[in-house]
């Protein structure tokens, strides 16, 4: 498990590259503390308190791609479990503390992300 990376995987720089070239300004990898959760996310506004996190799709359990390894299932069933489990609790401690919390796929669309992530932090 040391080879995967915790920030700046090939889906949150796509991303990145995309609101970059279309003029926001953003931070990365940024800690949000709230007053019941502390968080990383993936990319943040902190003035319009935008969170966006880009989850993978093996370590957060999409429904379309999550395939469980016939070894050492009942670990990993607990292990993705524990980690939906705890994006939930902190998307709901942020939207509490009045954030708008955006989560997207590894596998979703570039371009659809992107404008998700433009029409969330200006809207019209």
């Amino acid at each position: 498990m040391q080879g995967n990376r915790r920030a700046d995987t090939a889906p949150e720089v796509a991303v990145r590259r995309l609101l970059h070239a279309d003029g926001l300004r953003f931070r990365k990898d940024l800690a949000i503390v709230t007053g019941s959760a502390r968080t990383r996310a993936d990319i943040v506004f902190p003035r319009q308190r935008v969170a966006v996190f880009i989850d993978g799709c093996y370590w957060h359990g999409c429904p379309d791609h999550c395939r469980m390894p016939k070894r050492n299932a009942e670990y990993w069933q607990a292990k993705i479990g524990r980690n939906r489990s705890r994006d939930a609790c902190v998307t709901r401690a942020l939207t509490e503390d009045g954030w708008t919390v955006l989560r997207c796929w590894e596998h979703e669309d570039v371009a659809s992300v992107s404008a998700r992530v433009r029409a969330a932090v200006s809207p019209i």
